[in-house]
């Protein structure tokens, strides 16, 4: 969408409890320097300082920092119009939406309606996540689900009130559900404002050049590490339930008093940081390979050797360069023989640190090093999951935009976001294509000139026909 001349909006939001509020006060408060209009869904009922508000009969409230505050009782449209009788005193808006929201119709509301379009655009939806509920939320509810799903920027809030371990294993599930969103840290919702405006998410060649890897390949496994042994052998463990338990002591230790949604804390157990492993059982499959040493990544290199060894049938007893699958019932424990003594390394699915993986030569722990996540083909029927797709050249406009608009008739309400910069034959300049469930946009953005031509395509969303979407996507390339 051109952009020049228009008022940027950064829509806000996240389930509730997910401190929405803290963040949104600070942005009333701190001394940014921007003229910043703050829309507010029900105002009065999410928790902003009502000291702030000059003027609290009014649909547009004026803030003692500068700052404008409106409410959305109705008509965001109609707040938006009321908005733009103010453009010349307005650098920006923030959109705040309900915990329950589904962001996708207010992400639609910049597509569709032709007098938004001409002085607004939406610059980037920003998603805070509560680190310490949030596995749980996404196995439960669909609305923070979708809101995972549309984030541009996800702000990770009370990362104090989980260990490392935890963290690293949320923003695993995050980047499985969206590739694309950039992961900010932190606590209390204490991020500089310049963070979550300016986001640029519907920039999809900012995107890229903030984070290439969304692009990497997806893998059959989900983590990996490398160990080195000066054994003969082995003896490798999973143990799901200690590490569950680990997490359920630091959950009953942690328990700290926010000031801002925390009202609505559930009782119940949180131990269960993965729904790999209810009660203690889960099915566990992995590969060990000699490290590729020589290689500039030696990880990546061998990534790429487990990705065409980890779908062979699976030997009658665990081996160097053959995938082998283990039933948990709580730990188990299985003996390998090596080649040769030396560096390793192994990959798993599900997630090896999580499912307590470690790794013993006689009586000595080995150290895993160089953990690392890798982007995982799941096929959970109801997951939120993100998906790229990469061409180097041309595609031929006609044969992609038929099965484009097929495509959206048939599997529209599951597509949360699509984004893609396209290299059409004998088309000059890039083309930009977004769309939100069925609604589209189409724009261009400059000529390609001396620049390599290609097409970057990403979607996220649930139940998408992975095959179909690929040789669509292939046919169309010329």
């Amino acid at each position: 969408m051109a952009t020049s001349g228009k008022i940027p909006v950064t829509v806000l939001t996240g389930f509730l409890g997910s401190g929405k509020t803290t963040l949104l006060n600070r942005i009333l408060t701190e001394d940014h320097g921007l003229r910043i209009a703050v829309i507010e869904n029900e105002f009065g009922e999410v928790g902003v300082d009502q000291q702030l508000v000059i003027g609290v009969d009014e649909e547009v409230f004026e803030m003692n920092n500068g700052c404008i505050c409106c409410t959305v009782r109705g008509d965001l449209i109609r707040v938006l119009s009321n908005l733009k009788k103010r453009k010349n005193k307005i650098d920006r808006i923030v959109l705040e939406t309900t915990g329950m929201a589904d962001p996708g119709p207010v992400a639609q509301t910049f597509f569709v309606d032709e007098d938004v379009r001409d002085d607004f655009f939406l610059d980037g939806i920003v998603t805070l996540v509560d680190a310490k509920h949030v596995l749980d939320r996404l196995g439960d509810t669909r609305e923070a689900r979708e809101q995972v799903a549309f984030a541009d920027l996800l702000v990770l809030n009370k990362c104090d009130l989980v260990d490392a371990r935890e963290l690293e294993i949320v923003e695993s599930r995050l980047r499985r559900m969206n590739a694309m969103a950039r992961i900010l840290r932190c606590e209390r919702g204490n991020v500089p404002v310049a963070t979550v405006l300016d986001v640029g998410g519907f920039d999809l060649d900012r995107a890229l050049a903030t984070k290439p890897a969304f692009l990497e390949a997806e893998y059959p496994f989900e983590w990996a590490a490398t160990f080195d042994s000066s054994a003969d052998s082995v003896h490798i463990s999973f143990d799901p339930e200690h590490a569950r338990h680990e997490h359920t002591e630091h959950d009953h230790g942690h328990e700290h008093a926010h000031d801002d949604d925390h009202a609505h804390e559930h009782a119940h157990d949180h131990g269960h940081a993965h729904d790999h492993h209810h009660h203690g059982h889960a099915d566990v499959r992995f590969i060990v390979l000699p490290l590729a040493q020589a290689s500039a990544d030696p990880l990546l290199t061998t990534a790429r050797d487990a990705l065409v060894a980890f779908h062979d049938a699976v030997p009658a007893s665990p081996a160097v360069g053959m995938p082998f699958s283990v039933h948990l019932h709580g730990k188990e424990t299985v003996a390998l023989a090596l080649p040769a003594r030396g560096a390793y390394a192994i990959f798993t699915e599900p997630c090896g640190d999580e499912m307590g993986l470690s790794i013993h030569a006689g009586d000595a722990a080995l150290e895993l090093t160089n953990a690392r996540h890798f982007r995982h083909e799941h096929t959970h029927a109801e997951e939120v999951i993100s998906m790229a797709f990469a061409h180097v050249g041309d595609l031929d406009r006609e044969t992609f935009e038929a099965w484009f608009s097929g495509f959206l008739r048939d599997h529209g309400a599951n597509l949360y976001r699509l984004k893609g910069i396209f290299a059409f034959k004998g088309v000059d300049e890039r083309v930009v294509i977004q769309a939100v469930h069925m609604v589209t946009d189409s724009s261009s953005i400059g000529a390609w000139g001396s620049a390599p031509r290609r097409t970057d395509l990403v979607l996220i969303g649930k139940d998408l026909p992975r095959e179909a979407i690929e040789a669509a996507f292939r046919s169309a390339a010329v």
